[in-house]
């Protein structure tokens, strides 16, 4: 994982170097500052005098997605507003033009129409562009990320947007999970005095997967592996200290390399790749990470959900720590692939989300597994990444058959992700929340 040198918002920051599964005993990621004064309301004011826009990036591993928001500054309360979000994304992810670095550039300039369409010309020169890149370039070597992040860089110098110091980087792993556990947990409005509970997240990736939630037991804590499950914060006067953990090559795509035997192989032109979790008679090419890989079903071999089973357990068994408690009573909100493919399957519904028990993934991924012979499903990967989701879920973190996750895209029409508690830091460092007349020079946050 790489270095940490300063994690959102006064929100979260104490730079702390080196946290990484290899370093056990490596300081907490110590949050120390409240952001209980920062964070906005989504409600518009009965009478506003400044509108403020800000343009987050998220390069994720399958897709790059912009997050254009309109922040509203209120005459009689002097901190930011969030009024609305403007959210589109477009694939492959960056990741994909590793050989063609160029491509990386023109992707970010498609999206960058929407903020233009998005944000009045007049406010264009006042508004950050900041893109930060999660699991698919953490996978890469550091030269070969280096080079995308280049030619987004130039993109955005010369684009007509207000260029942050740190404006293009990677993001570490527990930034992840930590923002999009203050992000959800803002925008279900557990993060105020009032509140006695606050909500877990399950955020599963193309590349990585994270898991943060506040524990109620102290043993909890005591009983992590490493100090780099823990992050600590202060917010709305309260303390919190969170389980966290960000697994890179436990997302979706790459739980598939990892079930396929293919990850880190070689000579990929004359490979093919069997899986009984593949219907017998499929045989395609599937790209993920700037690689194509053949991959096919097994004719001769079994199939089904049980050797399915198999094949995904040993993604995780050893890999994922179980939190010593995952209680019942904490809801924990489960977004991206988990979100996607519950859609797939037909168990929630792709615009309202739902509510599932972890044994409703262990169902349908039985009844579509068992049927891939008789009845292709029209994914040819989705017994697969059901199967994966229903191991990772039960073998990997422990969460019981009958837990109860909500599935959701979108809270209170605002993306399920980390991008807005990003996008939080940048403004708080610009201090437009203080009523300033003109954007000063942003401090410099290496996410």
């Amino acid at each position: 994982m790489e270095a940490v040198a300063a994690l959102l918002l006064p929100l979260l920051l104490s730079a702390l170097p080196g946290h990484g599964r290899a370093q056990a005993g490596s300081s907490l990621l110590d949050l120390t500052h409240g952001i209980g004064g920062l964070l906005p309301r989504l409600s518009r004011p009965a009478n506003h005098s400044r509108i403020h826009y800000a343009v987050m990036f998220d390069a994720g591993s399958t897709g790059t997605r912009i997050h254009v928001y309109t922040f509203i500054q209120s005459d009689t309360d002097k901190l930011p507003i969030l009024d609305n979000e403007m959210f589109q994304s477009i694939k492959p992810g960056l990741s994909a033009y590793v050989n063609s670095p160029e491509m990386a550039g023109h992707t970010v300039r498609m999206l960058l129409k929407v903020a233009k369409q998005t944000v009045p010309r007049v406010e264009w020169k006042r508004t950050p562009v900041i893109l930060r890149a999660t699991a698919g370039l953490r996978l890469l070597p550091k030269q070969r990320a280096h080079a995308l992040l280049d030619q987004v860089q130039h993109v955005f110098d010369e684009s007509p947007f207000l260029v942050p110091d740190d404006s293009v980087s990677i993001m570490d792993g527990t930034n992840e999970g930590v923002l999009a556990w203050i992000t959800m947990n803002f925008l279900t409005g557990h993060l105020s005095p009032q509140s006695q509970k606050t909500v877990g997240i399950l955020d599963l990736g193309g590349g990585s997967t994270q898991i943060t939630f506040l524990p109620k037991l102290r043993k909890t804590i005591e009983s992590v592996p490493s100090a780099d499950y823990v992050a600590r914060f202060d917010v709305f006067n309260s303390s919190f200290e969170l389980y966290t953990y960000s697994y890179l090559g436990n997302g979706l795509m790459a739980a598939r390399l990892g079930a396929l035997g293919a990850l880190g192989a070689k000579g990929l032109e004359w490979q093919v790749f069997k899986s009984s979790c593949l219907p017998k008679k499929f045989r395609d090419e599937w790209s993920f990470g700037g690689l194509t890989y053949q991959v096919s079903g097994d004719p001769e071999g079994l199939s089904g959900y049980k050797p399915c089973y198999l094949e995904v357990q040993k993604v995780v068994q050893g890999v994922i720590h179980q939190p010593h408690e995952l209680q019942d009573t904490s809801a924990f909100y489960a977004f991206s692939y988990y979100f996607d493919r519950a859609v797939d399957a037909g168990l929630i519904d792709g615009e309202r989300g739902g509510r599932l028990e972890v044994r409703d993934f262990k169902r349908r991924a039985k009844e579509i597994c068992n049927k891939l012979t008789s009845s292709p499903p029209s994914g040819p990967f989705l017994c697969l990444d059901l199967t994966y989701i229903t191991a990772l879920l039960k073998d990997g973190f422990g969460f019981k058959e009958t837990t109860v996750l909500q599935l959701t895209k979108k809270v209170r029409n605002v993306e399920a992700s980390w991008a807005l508690g990003a996008i939080l830091d940048h403004l708080h460092n610009m201090k437009i929340h203080r009523g300033d007349e003109t954007f000063p020079n942003p401090v410099t946050c290496d996410l």
